[in-house]
């Protein structure tokens, strides 16, 4: 039975062989044919048991009109798009919008539509990369490269990966490299190639063998011929009609800032507060931190007129001139935190056995990339979304805060959304949160700005689950008061404040 199996095989096998001996002619012909080419061509030779490729003219024919459809490609794509970035236009301002020029005295506005032109101008020389240009990759091109990742120290020879030419046969390969930020080199040479250019911007490489242009082109080295910590260029690599650019970022690595975090909360997380004027509800906050956390460490920035001794175990109180302002004492109280995370607070509002300091720990060291993730307050979890559009650069931007607006859940937590911005009551990064900070111009009409400013910087996101109590007896506090309202001439300063130092034509609140 073995046997007959093995011939059985064997006879399908030559049966197989010379069916395709008698088809592959007629099928390279009509495949030429369709293509165009109406002469006759051989049959290719099949070679069994050698994995060397065997061509006849036939192939060469083949490889010869590949070569002239790359072309007509070439002469027939359409144009792409510019590689400039697009140019800006003005912004639409919805309905309900608050146009911000309309509370700049008039006398003003010139004045200060020319200052924030001039900072606009440079925040966008700050912030805008040339790397931050439109790329496009050409169809059918010979030539491999690196298209993401190829970051080099600034003034640094770094060896460039991926460069290769995979062209068809010809009598000689040349290819050209160009830079405008930096300077090329071959760290590796041979005889067998021509090389012109060293030490410029541009260099070409020239050989009658294939390996030999891949072999150099594995040693080009890139060095920046400017310094700046985060920067970039664009290399330009050709061989002959095709021309593919990509990018080379030019970035200084940053030192990390670890922190250590023992297995207890106090060591993970710092609680901050402001206070002004209120240390009965202060005392009451303090009281209902250390019925449940005895050990965590408390900051307080206090800007009272009169300032009271506030003591207590672990208790640091920063005495801050008067009526400074909400967001001053903010910038004051997180400066001072050592903890990889801390905990803002408002100082009327009270611990209860839903505030779980630990799980949004848990949430935070389970994302990395989440900045700030915030609660409830008595149960209501205020949330917001951000919808900005840069506008041009006269009028400025249009901002529109959505109320309960966010994104989606968090993956891994549904009972956590992302969002833009949250309630007073949150957990945050230290170092993120110091790297966007708290504007100290915004003494009393201030929440939603801090999301504003680290929109685009801070991951946030809002979970359910983790409350905090609110006591408030501040209208019997007479002197309180007085600051606690803020007046018209606040509310059009944080305007005005909006106009020139967020660029911005209008905000909508929704």
């Amino acid at each position: 039975m073995v046997i007959l199996r093995h011939k059985l095989q064997l006879a399908f096998i030559v049966i197989v062989s010379i069916a395709l001996g008698l088809l592959l002619p007629s099928f390279y012909k009509a495949a030429n044919q369709a293509m165009g080419i109406s002469k006759d061509v051989s049959t290719p030779k099949i070679s069994l048991g050698n994995t060397d490729a065997s061509f006849t003219r036939g192939d060469e024919k083949m490889l010869t009109h590949n070569s002239l459809q790359r072309q007509h490609l070439r002469s027939s794509r359409p144009p792409l798009p510019p590689s400039s970035p697009p140019q800006t236009h003005p912004c639409t301002c919805g309905k309900g919008s608050k146009l911000l020029k309309d509370f700049i005295p008039p006398e003003q506005y010139e004045e200060l539509q020319q200052q924030r032109a001039k900072e606009w101008k440079q925040y966008k020389e700050r912030t805008t990369s040339v790397l931050s240009k439109p790329l496009y990759a050409l169809p059918n091109s010979p030539l491999q490269y690196p298209i993401q990742g190829f970051t080099v120290q600034p003034l640094q020879p770094t060896l460039i990966p991926g460069l290769g030419l995979y062209a068809e046969t010809q009598n000689n390969y040349k290819v050209v490299l160009k830079v405008s930020r930096g300077i090329l080199n071959v760290v590796k040479k041979t005889t067998e190639a021509t090389i012109e250019g060293e030490g410029s911007s541009t260099l070409t490489v020239e050989s009658s063998k294939p390996h030999v242009i891949n072999e150099l082109l594995s040693n080009v080295s890139y060095t920046s011929a400017f310094y700046h910590i985060n920067s970039g260029d664009l290399a330009t690599f050709q061989f002959e009609d095709d021309e593919v650019v990509f990018p080379i970022a030019i970035k200084r690595t940053q030192m990390p800032i670890l922190y250590k975090m023992g297995k207890d909360i106090s060591s993970q997380v710092t609680i901050v507060t402001k206070t002004f004027l209120r240390y009965p509800q202060l005392n009451k906050l303090i009281n209902s931190i250390r019925h449940f956390y005895t050990s965590v460490k408390i900051i307080i920035a206090d800007d009272s007129i009169e300032p009271q001794k506030v003591s207590g175990e672990n208790i640091e109180q920063y005495i801050m001139p008067p009526t400074q302002g909400w967001f001053a004492g903010r910038n004051l109280g997180v400066s001072q935190v050592t903890t990889k995370y801390f905990l803002w607070v408002d100082d009327d509002f009270l611990f209860t056995k839903d505030t779980k300091i630990e799980k949004f720990v848990e949430v935070m060291e389970a994302i990395p990339d989440l900045d700030l993730v915030g609660g409830s307050v008595m149960g209501t979890r205020y949330y917001f979304s951000l919808f900005y559009e840069e506008g041009d650069e006269e009028e400025g931007g249009c901002l529109y805060r959505k109320s309960d607006g966010h994104f989606h859940t968090l993956p891994g937590y549904p009972e956590c959304i992302l969002t833009d911005g949250v309630v007073n009551f949150f957990l945050a990064r230290t170092d993120s949160v110091r790297k966007v900070g708290f504007d100290p111009k915004l003494q009393r009409v201030a929440h939603s700005e801090v999301f504003m400013d680290g929109m685009g910087s801070l991951m946030i996101a809002s979970c359910s689950g983790v409350s905090i109590g609110h006591y408030s007896n501040s209208k019997t506090n007479k002197e309180y008061m007085k600051f606690r309202d803020p007046g018209e001439k606040d509310k059009e300063h944080k305007k005005r404040l909006h106009f020139s130092k967020n660029h911005l034509k209008c905000i909508k609140w929704g």
